[in-house]
């Protein structure tokens, strides 16, 4: 929405200037985008008088003037037909930008002679859409006069409106809120009654009041109609708008003034005397919808959603109702006669017309947002009212169908609840003037009692329905920077911390698989009671009466299903190599002791394509990660078992795993997902994923709320031994692992495992697992004879386990 200073002040009598205006229009809540100042825009150019004009040597079509400007006598090369002697004109220096050319101007050359400026026309800056040459001036005005002054350039204010506030839509609106909010004083006019002089020859006909509840209109005969007065074009001009004729821009100049939306057509390209409000019909020949072409030179399809607008007993459409009118019946210079509509037409029909066929008006724009319906008859005298004074003519009476919808309801309203809600401490006077100023009615309890108030909205406020709405006005107004800012009580710190343990876990975990390259994911806590089915879920119990979607009927009993479905919708998209996480609840039963609180992880190795594929490495990928999440979030990882063919169905055989403390403690589940339910789900594989049960692992011992100590770093080299084991093929190389760590916990600081081998010099059934010890001396450095023990110490640690050193 745009307006002119000079415009709202038709509306308001202030001394503010612009900036003032847009500052305290931000105030009361009206949110500015922009102040544009095209006299700015103008500064460069003056009034410039051309002394002679001689043709150029070179070229036909070109003169070369000599030039009185503001910096002297200047030489330019012009190639306008109407450059001559004494005419009085625009200058613009070598430097200046021209903006209807979209160029900065430099010195050089035009057919061997250097023009030092240019000679400008109205359209080269933006002035007026045409012009025949450079722009002719009055010879009385003085030459270095600046141009803005003389086109009466000024600043424009463009401004967002909100959707709730419709009445913004017109400067009268905008004037209201400024003068409540003590930026000048609101001028009231009282628009005159245009008495009829003869019954009007157009009747009007609603078959559809649900879309068009009230329709009124007029004929005015004997116009004139033609290009519109100076002042009514630069009003329109300014704000962006094309002046089209009298008749046109007298409807525009209202739409934006009063957020009265209006619209004319020519009577004598009307067929019948009745006009028709209806839904789109369907054509019974054909079977498609009737068409329109609209004044935008553009053919729309009127379905039975659509409100239109009908002659010739309601069979040819003219109009799209409260949208945009036919070009069938459009005025222009030849019109005479004129038929003036104002009606009120439902917001969500016009919305929706809108958006199905992909217009937006002015009129769809104010209709969608909702008029005042009060505003029907007022609008159509005050533009009866300037069609005569523009165009002369005579009018009719004014035909009035249906019933307009009912004004806002009053409710009761404490002042007291300014304060309460929002802090502010003002007088009842101060609240009932601003709600005054606003067009509220109020109606106070009297002297002595304290009752509430009784508050009616005006007929353009329909989005004020209760005592907060009337608190959000008394505070705008009075100004968003007067509320206080009195700080809330401090809170008392708990003594033990602000994060509870499994709090501080979840926030290491997450932070911890950030930085491991997984995205988290936040998903629902329901799921498809079939999806759920596939994880070892969809019991009964756990689904839900009244769900919120058709497939988020059941609570889910992993997280699993929601980071498969996740990843499925990234491949989709393009995006197909996912890491993703979870953390979150997953429900066993009905009770509150079956839910449990997961950390789950989600990996599709869907690389671009190599050679070498995937293969196993994603899977020892994955259990790094989980390893480094474990140890992050202080599980027991050294005293883990792993245990292999033990893990439920969606996992897929062979490669997945799960790690425990003892057959009761399952604390975590690793591994590829079967291809059985990643088909189920429609997501390509492999997908790996694990899934750690929060509540299984134990709190870390000895690490209530205390730093963490030095480090015991040793000064002494380490030296590494390597051992080689025969063991039984289904033989977990963790439980060697974990034997040979144990052989002596201070002197051995960590084993790998660098090769397993089977073939040929291993028995079937076994295999050779390589196994790197690394020990590091801590007081002295070793001896052979102490080394030789220490080997011996985890040659015999491994053979409890099941392994025989390889010879």
């Amino acid at each position: 929405m745009k307006f002119t200073l000079s415009w709202l002040k038709d509306h308001l009598e202030t001394e503010a200037d612009v900036q003032q205006i847009a500052e305290a229009m931000t105030m009361a809540g009206l949110e500015v985008e922009e102040v544009l100042d095209p006299a700015a825009k103008l500064a460069p150019f003056t009034v410039a008088k051309i002394v002679s004009a001689e043709r150029h040597p070179n070229a036909d079509r070109l003169q070369v003037c000599q030039v009185e400007t503001v910096d002297g006598m200047k030489e330019i090369v012009c190639g306008a037909p109407n450059a001559r002697a004494g005419l009085t004109t625009i200058y613009a220096p070598i430097g200046a930008y021209v903006p209807g050319l979209g160029m900065t101007l430099v010195e050089k050359p035009v057919r061997g002679v250097v023009s030092n400026g240019m000679l400008c026309s109205a359209s080269e800056l933006e002035l007026s859409d045409e012009s025949d040459g450079i722009q002719e001036l009055p010879p009385e005005i003085p030459v270095g006069t600046p141009v803005a002054g003389l086109f009466g350039a000024e600043p424009v204010i463009d401004f967002e409106v909100t959707p709730n506030r419709p009445d913004w839509l017109g400067v009268a609106g905008i004037a209201r809120d400024l003068a409540a909010a003590s930026v000048g004083k609101l001028k009231h006019f009282d628009i005159a009654v245009v008495r009829g002089a003869f019954p009007s020859p157009i009747s009007v006909r609603l078959e559809a009041p649900e879309m068009c509840p009230v329709f009124a209109g007029r004929v005015i005969r004997g116009v004139k109609n033609g290009p519109s007065p100076a002042w009514l074009q630069k009003r329109l001009t300014a704000i962006g708008l094309r002046s089209i004729n009298r008749l046109v821009d007298v409807t525009n100049l209202i739409a934006y003034d009063r957020a009265r939306p209006l619209h004319v057509y020519d009577v004598a390209k009307l067929s019948g005397t009745e006009i028709v409000v209806r839904a789109g019909q369907v054509l019974a020949a054909t079977g498609e919808h009737e068409h329109l072409i609209a004044l935008d030179s553009k053919t729309y399809a009127a379905s039975a959603a659509d409100c239109v607008i009908a002659d010739a007993g309601g069979e040819r459409p003219i109009g799209l109702g409260g949208v945009m009118g036919g070009e069938s019946t459009g005025c222009d210079e030849t019109t005479t006669d004129v038929f003036l509509e104002s009606a009120w037409f439902d917001p969500l029909v016009i919305a929706q017309t809108g958006r199905a066929l992909g217009i937006h008006s002015d009129a769809q724009y104010r209709f969608a947002r909702g008029v005042d319906p009060v505003s029907v008859t007022p609008g159509l005298e005050l533009a009866t009212r300037l069609i005569l004074d523009l165009c002369g003519g005579e009018p009719s009476d004014i035909v009035f169908v249906g019933e307009p919808p009912a004004s806002p309801a009053p409710f009761a309203f404490d002042p007291a609840y300014v304060k309460r809600l929002s802090g502010m401490d003002l007088d009842d006077d101060r609240i009932g003037t601003i709600l005054g100023q606003l067009g509220f009615l109020v109606q106070a309890a009297p002297t002595g009692q304290s009752e509430p108030w009784l508050v009616t909205p005006p007929s353009w406020r329909r989005d004020v329905e209760g005592p907060a709405d009337l608190v959000e006005e008394v505070a705008r107004i009075e100004g968003f920077d007067s509320l206080p800012d009195t700080p809330l009580p401090e809170a008392t710190r708990p003594a033990g911390g602000v994060l509870s343990p499994r709090q501080a876990r979840v926030r290491t975990a997450r932070r911890a698989l950030a930085a491991l390259g997984y995205a988290e994911a936040v998903t629902w806590s329901f799921t498809k009671q079939s999806t759920a089915a596939l994880f070892g879920g969809g019991d009964d119990r756990l689904v839900l009466e009244n769900p919120i979607a058709a497939d988020l009927d059941c609570m889910r009993s992993s997280a699993l299903p929601n980071l498969v479905q996740a990843a499925a919708r990234n491949a989709a998209r393009g995006f197909a190599d996912a890491a993703l996480f979870e953390i979150g609840p997953i429900y066993l039963g009905d009770g509150p002791a079956d839910q449990r609180t997961v950390i789950a992880g989600l990996v599709a190795p869907h690389a671009a394509r190599h050679w070498a594929g995937v293969g196993e490495d994603a899977l020892f990928t994955l259990k790094g990660d989980l390893t480094t999440l474990l140890e992050e979030i202080g599980a027991p990882v050294a005293s883990l078992q792993l245990v292999q063919g033990q893990n439920r169905d969606w996992w897929h055989p062979g490669r997945s795993a799960r790690l425990q403390l003892g057959p009761k403690n399952v604390m975590v589940e690793f591994g590829e997902l079967h291809p059985r339910v990643l088909k189920s789900l429609d997501a390509d594989g492999p997908m790996l994923a694990f899934e750690i049960v929060l509540d299984n692992v134990p709190e870390p011992r000895g690490k209530s709320g205390k730093a963490r100590g030095t480090a015991d770093l040793s000064a002494l080299m380490p030296l590494t031994r390597d051992f080689a084991f025969v063991v039984e093929d289904a033989k977990p190389v963790g439980d060697l692992v974990r034997a040979a760590t144990g052989a002596d916990k201070a002197l051995i600081a960590d084993v790998r495992v660098f090769d397993v081998y089977r073939g040929k010099g291993v028995d079937d059934g076994f295999k050779s697992v390589a196994l790197e010890v690394v020990i590091q001396p801590r007081e002295a450095t070793l001896t052979e004879a102490e080394i030789e023990a220490l080997t011996a110490k985890v040659v015999g640690a491994v053979e409890k386990q099941g392994g025989r050193l390889r010879a």
